[in-house]
């Protein structure tokens, strides 16, 4: 098999994760999000308990627009739930609202990791950016110290990704831990919530694996006009 063909492959392998990927958390969304809880609370109801629970009053919960837009702001101390997951009673909207109240507890204790992603935010915004254009125009004129520096810039993403792993599977511990402990859903329930996290963890483990291979797959081009 020549080389052209393995970057080809790299290519296609890349996208083909990243599209498995979200079609399991879609799938697992969809699915979840028709699952009632036993008992009749909200995602709001869900992240306003573990929060005033652990004496988190100064975090607010509200809701914002978009499908699984949810996040929490460590800038302003908010918790965003979307609609679906602000308003629902269901096994989604349980999970989604407990994992995401999981980061402000990170924020609260100083967890490492998620100290260290905020820090990298600024350095992997411009290197998203400026890696592509490096190596776009490394291509196009055939300069390879740039199309280097591009994949260089790549590793960057590709660390970033790497930390953004234990700050997104803590958070789920966290949240699962919460809903248990606060009495929030039922023993038999919490397997259901752990599938869901996990279909949505998946993603970032999809992300990384994606940058990985196009890396390589850059780097063999390089190589083969060097």
């Amino acid at each position: 098999m020549d080389e052209l063909m393995i970057e080809y492959l790299l290519l296609f392998a890349s996208i083909i994760v990243v599209i498995a990927a979200q079609i399991a958390v879609s799938a697992s969304y969809a699915k979840y999000k028709k699952v009632k809880l036993c008992k009749e609370i909200s995602g709001l109801d869900v992240a306003r308990t573990i929060l005033d629970n652990n004496g988190m009053n100064n975090v607010y919960v509200t809701e914002t627009q978009g499908r699984l837009s949810d996040h929490y702001d460590p800038t302003r101390k908010v918790v965003r739930l979307s609609s679906d997951i602000y308003k629902g009673n269901t096994i989604a909207a349980a999970s989604v609202a407990a994992h995401e109240v999981g980061h402000a507890l990170q924020d609260r204790d100083g967890y490492l990791f998620m100290r260290i992603r905020s820090a990298l935010v600024p350095v992997v915004n411009f290197a998203s950016s400026a890696g592509y254009f490096a190596i776009l125009i490394g291509i196009l004129f055939g300069y390879l110290q740039l199309m280097w520096i591009g994949i260089l810039l790549e590793f960057v993403i590709l660390i970033f990704q790497l930390i953004t792993l234990p700050v997104e599977f803590d958070a789920s511990r966290r949240g699962k831990k919460a809903l248990t402990q606060y009495g929030l859903v039922e023993k038999k329930e919490l397997s259901k919530c752990s599938r869901m996290l996990f279909a949505a963890a998946f993603t970032y483990v999809a992300s990384l694996l994606s940058t990985l291979l196009e890396i390589v797959r850059l780097i063999m081009m390089t190589r083969d006009r060097d």
